[in-house]
């Protein structure tokens, strides 16, 4: 296993809530600095990384992010169901996770009167089972890895505006049931 000691030092500490403020550094830069201090290959997939996994299950090499990418997978397919459901469509293409810590955090998001507030919650949810499935090893290649989509979410939560999302909720909302004006 690969030890990345010199560079994990010099990755800034940050809080991933929206309230924190602005982050000491952007995924951008991490990126470029993933790709001066680690080997090509690992850096290539620090260039990879999404915060949306593939539908299909494919290998990354890594552990952590399969662990990491089929428990998002099946968050957004048990995501996917629960809203069927809700609007009485049939989800038959969407298959279903048994994964009953994934279920009740769709479950707790679906119920939520606010959209903004249920994006809130599912990023804290991410972002707990970042931490839950974390290596040991603080200075490995997964442990870059884990950095960058933390780092990826703490972007995303800082993104959200309650006004801006209000609006394109309502608009995307009346484009699905057909009701565009």
């Amino acid at each position: 296993m690969k030890h990345l000691y010199y560079f994990v030092s010099q990755l800034p500490a940050f809080s991933a809530t929206a309230e924190a403020g602005k982050l000491p550094i952007t995924t951008d830069y991490f990126l470029d600095l993933c790709k001066r201090f680690m080997p090509k290959k690992d850096a290539d997939v620090v260039e990879s990384l999404s915060l949306e996994p593939p539908r299909e299950l494919v290998a990354t090499g890594s552990s952590f992010l399969d662990t990491w990418y089929t428990k998002e997978r099946n968050l957004r397919m048990a995501l996917a169901q629960i809203r069927a459901l809700k609007m009485k469509k049939e989800a038959k293409d969407i298959p279903i996770t048994t994964d009953g810590e994934v279920i009740q955090a769709a479950r707790t998001a679906t119920g939520m009167d606010s959209p903004l507030s249920a994006e809130q919650f599912l990023n804290e949810y991410r972002m707990a089972v970042l931490d839950k499935i974390a290596p040991l090893d603080n200075f490995s290649v997964d442990a870059v890895y884990n950095y960058g989509l933390h780092l990826m979410l703490a972007e995303r939560m800082r993104k959200f505006n309650k006004d801006e999302g209000l609006t394109s909720y309502r608009k995307l909302y009346d484009e699905i049931l057909g009701e565009t004006k």
